[in-house]
Protein backbone atom coordinates (compact mmCIF):
# COMPACT_ATOMS: atom_id res chain seq x y z
CA UNK A 1 0.00 0.00 0.00
CA UNK A 2 2.78 2.10 0.97
CA UNK A 3 4.51 2.21 -2.63
CA UNK A 4 0.80 2.72 -4.22
CA UNK A 5 0.72 5.81 -2.53
CA UNK A 6 2.21 8.63 -4.66
CA UNK A 7 0.24 7.34 -7.63
CA UNK A 8 -2.71 8.28 -5.91
CA UNK A 9 -1.50 11.38 -4.44
CA UNK A 10 -0.35 12.14 -8.19
CA UNK A 11 -4.25 11.08 -9.74
CA UNK A 12 -5.56 13.60 -6.84
CA UNK A 13 -3.33 15.85 -7.98
CA UNK A 14 -4.64 15.60 -11.52
CA UNK A 15 -8.03 15.77 -10.87
CA UNK A 16 -7.31 18.93 -8.56
CA UNK A 17 -5.64 20.31 -11.76
CA UNK A 18 -8.41 19.22 -13.53
CA UNK A 19 -10.78 21.07 -11.90
CA UNK A 20 -8.79 24.05 -11.96
CA UNK A 21 -8.63 24.15 -15.64
CA UNK A 22 -12.62 23.59 -15.87
CA UNK A 23 -12.88 26.57 -13.05
CA UNK A 24 -10.95 28.39 -16.00
CA UNK A 25 -12.70 27.77 -18.98
CA UNK A 26 -15.94 28.60 -17.01
CA UNK A 27 -14.84 31.70 -15.16
CA UNK A 28 -11.93 33.07 -17.21
CA UNK A 29 -11.85 36.61 -15.74
CA UNK A 30 -12.00 35.57 -12.17
CA UNK A 31 -10.33 32.59 -12.10
CA UNK A 32 -6.00 33.78 -12.73
CA UNK A 33 -3.30 31.33 -14.18
CA UNK A 34 -1.85 31.24 -10.83
CA UNK A 35 -4.45 28.84 -9.51
CA UNK A 36 -2.30 26.18 -11.16
CA UNK A 37 0.06 27.26 -8.79
CA UNK A 38 -1.43 24.73 -5.68
CA UNK A 39 -1.15 22.24 -7.61
CA UNK A 40 2.44 22.31 -8.45
CA UNK A 41 4.26 22.41 -4.95
CA UNK A 42 2.19 20.52 -3.89
CA UNK A 43 3.36 17.92 -6.37
CA UNK A 44 6.62 19.13 -5.76
CA UNK A 45 6.87 18.63 -2.08
CA UNK A 46 4.74 15.02 -1.53
CA UNK A 47 5.79 12.97 -4.74
CA UNK A 48 8.86 11.44 -6.63
CA UNK A 49 10.26 12.43 -9.11
CA UNK A 50 8.43 10.29 -11.65
CA UNK A 51 5.19 10.79 -10.57
CA UNK A 52 6.35 14.64 -10.26
CA UNK A 53 6.86 14.09 -13.84
CA UNK A 54 3.02 12.45 -14.63
CA UNK A 55 1.30 15.78 -13.02
CA UNK A 56 3.79 18.92 -14.54
CA UNK A 57 3.34 17.25 -18.04
CA UNK A 58 -0.37 16.59 -17.19
CA UNK A 59 -0.44 20.51 -15.88
CA UNK A 60 1.38 22.13 -19.06
CA UNK A 61 -1.38 20.05 -21.25
CA UNK A 62 -3.99 21.95 -19.61
CA UNK A 63 -2.72 24.87 -19.51
CA UNK A 64 -1.29 24.83 -22.81
CA UNK A 65 -5.37 23.80 -24.30
CA UNK A 66 -6.76 26.82 -21.77
CA UNK A 67 -4.08 29.01 -23.93
CA UNK A 68 -5.27 27.69 -26.77
CA UNK A 69 -9.25 27.68 -25.73
CA UNK A 70 -9.49 31.21 -24.62
CA UNK A 71 -7.52 33.07 -26.97
CA UNK A 72 -6.45 35.13 -23.82
CA UNK A 73 -3.71 37.92 -24.01
CA UNK A 74 -0.31 36.88 -25.62
CA UNK A 75 1.94 38.59 -22.97
CA UNK A 76 -0.31 37.59 -19.72
CA UNK A 77 -0.54 34.16 -21.13
CA UNK A 78 3.42 34.00 -21.79
CA UNK A 79 4.16 36.01 -18.21
CA UNK A 80 2.25 33.28 -16.43
CA UNK A 81 3.67 30.31 -18.55
CA UNK A 82 6.93 31.76 -17.10
CA UNK A 83 5.93 32.11 -13.55
CA UNK A 84 4.58 28.45 -14.03
CA UNK A 85 7.58 26.90 -15.40
CA UNK A 86 10.13 28.53 -12.65
CA UNK A 87 8.34 27.22 -9.96
CA UNK A 88 8.23 23.72 -11.22
CA UNK A 89 11.62 23.82 -12.08
CA UNK A 90 11.83 24.60 -8.61
CA UNK A 91 9.95 21.65 -8.00
CA UNK A 92 11.79 19.41 -9.73
CA UNK A 93 14.96 20.34 -8.07
CA UNK A 94 13.46 19.68 -4.67
CA UNK A 95 12.19 16.74 -5.19
CA UNK A 96 15.40 15.25 -7.10
CA UNK A 97 17.32 16.27 -4.08
CA UNK A 98 15.50 14.54 -1.84
CA UNK A 99 15.03 11.09 -3.99
CA UNK A 100 18.51 9.68 -2.73
CA UNK A 101 16.86 10.09 0.82
CA UNK A 102 13.42 8.29 -0.76
CA UNK A 103 11.69 10.61 1.73
CA UNK A 104 8.86 13.19 0.46
CA UNK A 105 6.55 15.59 2.48
CA UNK A 106 7.69 16.74 5.59
CA UNK A 107 9.29 13.29 6.47
CA UNK A 108 12.13 14.66 6.07
CA UNK A 109 12.13 17.53 7.73
CA UNK A 110 11.26 15.14 10.73
CA UNK A 111 14.09 12.88 10.25
CA UNK A 112 16.48 16.34 10.95
CA UNK A 113 14.76 17.43 13.88
CA UNK A 114 14.89 14.00 15.04
CA UNK A 115 18.58 14.14 14.66
CA UNK A 116 18.91 16.87 15.85
CA UNK A 117 16.80 16.12 19.13
CA UNK A 118 19.58 12.43 19.46
CA UNK A 119 22.31 14.38 19.47
CA UNK A 120 21.30 17.22 22.02
CA UNK A 121 19.84 14.05 24.24
CA UNK A 122 23.37 11.76 24.08
CA UNK A 123 24.91 15.33 25.39
CA UNK A 124 23.52 15.45 28.51
CA UNK A 125 25.22 14.85 31.58
CA UNK A 126 23.95 12.55 34.47
CA UNK A 127 23.18 13.78 38.16
CA UNK A 128 26.04 13.04 39.63
CA UNK A 129 26.29 12.28 43.79
CA UNK A 130 26.99 15.05 45.78
CA UNK A 131 29.41 16.34 46.78
CA UNK A 132 29.77 16.52 42.52
CA UNK A 133 28.61 18.50 39.87
CA UNK A 134 28.72 19.22 36.08
CA UNK A 135 27.47 21.31 33.66
CA UNK A 136 27.67 20.96 29.62
CA UNK A 137 26.53 23.83 26.87
CA UNK A 138 27.21 23.33 23.23
CA UNK A 139 26.06 25.97 20.81
CA UNK A 140 26.16 25.54 17.33
CA UNK A 141 27.85 28.44 14.75
CA UNK A 142 25.25 30.91 13.43
CA UNK A 143 22.50 29.60 15.14
CA UNK A 144 22.03 26.65 13.04
CA UNK A 145 20.24 23.96 14.52
CA UNK A 146 23.42 21.12 14.24
CA UNK A 147 26.69 21.29 15.72
CA UNK A 148 30.33 19.59 14.85
CA UNK A 149 30.60 19.44 18.83
CA UNK A 150 29.59 17.55 21.47
CA UNK A 151 29.64 15.96 24.71
CA UNK A 152 29.46 12.37 25.81
CA UNK A 153 28.93 11.04 29.32
CA UNK A 154 28.89 8.05 31.29
CA UNK A 155 28.27 7.20 35.09
CA UNK A 156 29.24 3.50 36.12
CA UNK A 157 26.28 1.74 37.46
CA UNK A 158 28.18 1.51 41.50
CA UNK A 159 28.09 5.81 40.61
CA UNK A 160 31.79 5.59 41.43
CA UNK A 161 33.18 6.52 38.12
CA UNK A 162 32.11 9.76 35.74
CA UNK A 163 33.38 9.79 32.28
CA UNK A 164 32.77 12.83 29.54
CA UNK A 165 34.22 13.29 26.32
CA UNK A 166 34.33 16.62 24.80
CA UNK A 167 34.72 16.46 20.63
CA UNK A 168 34.99 18.60 18.21
CA UNK A 169 33.93 17.26 14.69
CA UNK A 170 35.47 19.41 11.87
CA UNK A 171 32.78 21.33 9.90
CA UNK A 172 30.23 23.09 10.66
CA UNK A 173 26.50 23.11 10.36
CA UNK A 174 24.22 20.17 9.21
CA UNK A 175 27.69 18.75 7.01
CA UNK A 176 29.26 17.95 11.07
CA UNK A 177 26.03 17.53 12.45
CA UNK A 178 25.73 14.10 10.42
CA UNK A 179 29.37 12.77 11.10
CA UNK A 180 28.77 14.13 15.02
CA UNK A 181 25.54 12.11 15.14
CA UNK A 182 27.77 8.77 14.09
CA UNK A 183 30.78 9.43 16.70
CA UNK A 184 28.86 10.23 19.28
CA UNK A 185 27.27 7.13 19.38
CA UNK A 186 30.64 5.69 18.99
CA UNK A 187 31.74 7.56 22.17
CA UNK A 188 28.75 6.67 23.94
CA UNK A 189 29.00 2.73 23.41
CA UNK A 190 33.27 3.30 24.27
CA UNK A 191 32.29 4.89 27.15
CA UNK A 192 32.42 3.00 30.56
CA UNK A 193 32.83 -0.35 28.60
CA UNK A 194 36.53 -0.04 27.90
CA UNK A 195 39.40 1.29 30.26
CA UNK A 196 39.94 4.97 29.85
CA UNK A 197 43.70 4.47 28.74
CA UNK A 198 42.17 3.14 25.56
CA UNK A 199 39.01 4.89 24.63
CA UNK A 200 40.96 7.97 22.25
CA UNK A 201 42.60 5.15 19.99
CA UNK A 202 39.09 3.32 19.89
CA UNK A 203 37.85 6.47 18.74
CA UNK A 204 40.37 6.93 16.23
CA UNK A 205 39.85 3.33 14.72
CA UNK A 206 36.34 3.80 14.13
CA UNK A 207 37.04 7.28 12.72
CA UNK A 208 39.72 5.64 10.12
CA UNK A 209 37.16 3.24 9.14
CA UNK A 210 34.83 5.67 8.32
CA UNK A 211 37.07 7.02 5.50
CA UNK A 212 34.97 10.26 5.49
CA UNK A 213 36.81 13.58 3.69
CA UNK A 214 37.52 15.99 6.28
CA UNK A 215 36.56 13.02 8.79
CA UNK A 216 38.56 14.03 11.49
CA UNK A 217 37.70 15.19 15.30
CA UNK A 218 39.36 16.78 18.35
CA UNK A 219 38.87 15.07 21.86
CA UNK A 220 39.19 15.58 25.35
CA UNK A 221 38.12 12.67 27.56
CA UNK A 222 38.24 12.84 31.60
CA UNK A 223 38.06 9.63 33.64
CA UNK A 224 36.95 10.62 37.35
CA UNK A 225 37.01 8.34 40.75
CA UNK A 226 34.20 9.88 42.62
CA UNK A 227 34.98 8.56 45.66
CA UNK A 228 38.64 10.07 45.80
CA UNK A 229 38.40 12.94 43.31
CA UNK A 230 41.60 11.71 41.44
CA UNK A 231 41.13 11.65 37.54
CA UNK A 232 42.66 11.05 34.48
CA UNK A 233 42.88 13.47 31.09
CA UNK A 234 43.46 12.31 27.64
CA UNK A 235 43.62 14.61 24.46
CA UNK A 236 43.78 14.48 20.52
CA UNK A 237 44.58 17.76 19.48
CA UNK A 238 42.29 19.44 21.72
CA UNK A 239 42.88 22.88 23.33
CA UNK A 240 44.11 21.49 27.13
CA UNK A 241 41.81 20.94 30.19
CA UNK A 242 41.58 24.27 32.69
CA UNK A 243 41.75 23.44 36.66
CA UNK A 244 40.82 25.26 39.76
CA UNK A 245 42.59 25.20 42.70
CA UNK A 246 40.04 26.06 45.72
CA UNK A 247 43.66 26.27 47.90
CA UNK A 248 44.98 29.16 45.80
CA UNK A 249 41.87 30.47 44.48
CA UNK A 250 43.05 30.66 40.61
CA UNK A 251 42.68 28.88 37.64
CA UNK A 252 45.59 27.00 36.05
CA UNK A 253 45.62 25.97 31.96
CA UNK A 254 47.15 21.81 32.63
CA UNK A 255 50.55 21.45 31.63
CA UNK A 256 49.17 18.12 29.22
CA UNK A 257 51.15 16.10 26.59
CA UNK A 258 48.39 16.29 23.77
CA UNK A 259 47.84 13.22 20.79
CA UNK A 260 47.31 13.79 17.41
CA UNK A 261 43.71 14.44 16.00
CA UNK A 262 41.05 11.50 16.04
CA UNK A 263 40.96 9.87 12.38
CA UNK A 264 44.50 10.47 10.99
CA UNK A 265 47.12 8.32 11.80
CA UNK A 266 47.03 4.70 12.44
CA UNK A 267 47.68 2.97 15.82
CA UNK A 268 48.59 6.73 17.62
CA UNK A 269 49.79 6.81 21.27
CA UNK A 270 47.61 9.09 23.22
CA UNK A 271 49.16 10.00 26.71
CA UNK A 272 47.72 10.53 29.81
CA UNK A 273 47.78 13.09 32.54
CA UNK A 274 46.51 12.76 36.17
CA UNK A 275 45.47 15.02 38.85
CA UNK A 276 42.91 15.24 41.59
CA UNK A 277 40.08 17.29 42.12
CA UNK A 278 39.62 18.40 45.97
CA UNK A 279 36.90 20.02 47.66
CA UNK A 280 35.86 23.51 45.97
CA UNK A 281 38.17 22.34 43.04
CA UNK A 282 36.78 22.52 39.43
CA UNK A 283 37.94 21.21 36.05
CA UNK A 284 37.01 23.00 32.61
CA UNK A 285 37.17 21.68 29.35
CA UNK A 286 36.23 23.35 25.77
CA UNK A 287 36.61 23.36 22.35
CA UNK A 288 38.80 25.40 19.90
CA UNK A 289 35.34 27.90 19.01
CA UNK A 290 35.59 28.90 22.76
CA UNK A 291 38.79 30.83 22.62
CA UNK A 292 40.00 30.83 19.33
CA UNK A 293 39.22 33.56 16.74
CA UNK A 294 40.19 34.69 12.97
CA UNK A 295 41.77 38.22 14.05
CA UNK A 296 43.40 37.71 17.51
CA UNK A 297 45.89 35.14 19.04
CA UNK A 298 45.03 32.19 20.88
CA UNK A 299 46.37 33.78 24.24
CA UNK A 300 43.85 36.27 23.82
CA UNK A 301 40.95 34.23 23.54
CA UNK A 302 42.55 32.06 26.76
CA UNK A 303 42.64 35.30 28.63
CA UNK A 304 39.17 35.92 28.11
CA UNK A 305 37.65 32.37 28.97
CA UNK A 306 39.81 32.75 32.45
CA UNK A 307 38.84 35.99 32.88
CA UNK A 308 34.99 34.82 32.62
CA UNK A 309 35.91 31.28 34.99
CA UNK A 310 37.25 34.42 37.83
CA UNK A 311 33.65 35.63 37.84
CA UNK A 312 31.94 31.84 38.45
CA UNK A 313 34.55 31.76 41.70
CA UNK A 314 32.52 34.68 43.91
CA UNK A 315 29.13 34.02 42.18
CA UNK A 316 29.32 30.15 41.98
CA UNK A 317 30.38 27.66 39.38
CA UNK A 318 26.28 26.89 38.71
CA UNK A 319 25.48 27.89 34.94
CA UNK A 320 29.21 28.52 34.29
CA UNK A 321 29.21 26.23 31.46
CA UNK A 322 26.49 28.71 29.63
CA UNK A 323 28.37 31.32 30.67
CA UNK A 324 31.81 30.74 29.56
CA UNK A 325 30.16 29.79 26.23
CA UNK A 326 28.38 32.55 25.85
CA UNK A 327 31.38 34.87 26.03
CA UNK A 328 33.71 32.87 23.56
CA UNK A 329 35.75 35.44 21.65
CA UNK A 330 34.28 34.18 18.23
CA UNK A 331 31.00 34.68 19.02
CA UNK A 332 28.31 32.81 17.06
CA UNK A 333 31.07 32.40 13.76
CA UNK A 334 31.87 28.89 15.51
CA UNK A 335 30.16 25.96 17.16
CA UNK A 336 31.15 26.25 21.33
CA UNK A 337 31.34 23.66 23.57
CA UNK A 338 31.98 23.28 27.62
CA UNK A 339 32.02 20.97 30.06
CA UNK A 340 32.31 22.00 33.66
CA UNK A 341 32.55 19.67 36.87
CA UNK A 342 33.06 20.54 40.09
CA UNK A 343 33.29 19.68 43.63
CA UNK A 344 30.91 21.18 46.21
Amino acid sequence: MVRLFPGFAALALILVAVLVESLVLGRPTVTPWSAFLPVIVLAGLFLPPRWLGVVLATTALLLAFDGWSLGRDHGDYVGAMVVILVMAAMMIWLAVSRAPLGVQGTLAESMLVDLRDRIRAQSELPTLPEPWHAEVEVEPAHFEPFAGDFAVANLSDAGDRFEVALVDVSGKGLDAGTRALLLSGAFGSLLGAMDPDGLLGAANSYLLRQDWNDGFATAIHVALELDTGRFSVGGAGHPPAVKFWAGSGRWQVMDAVNGPLLGVLPNPIFPRSYGQLLRGDALLLYTDGVIETRFRDLTVGIDRMLGEAERLVSEGFTGGATRICSAALAGRSDDRGVVLIWRS
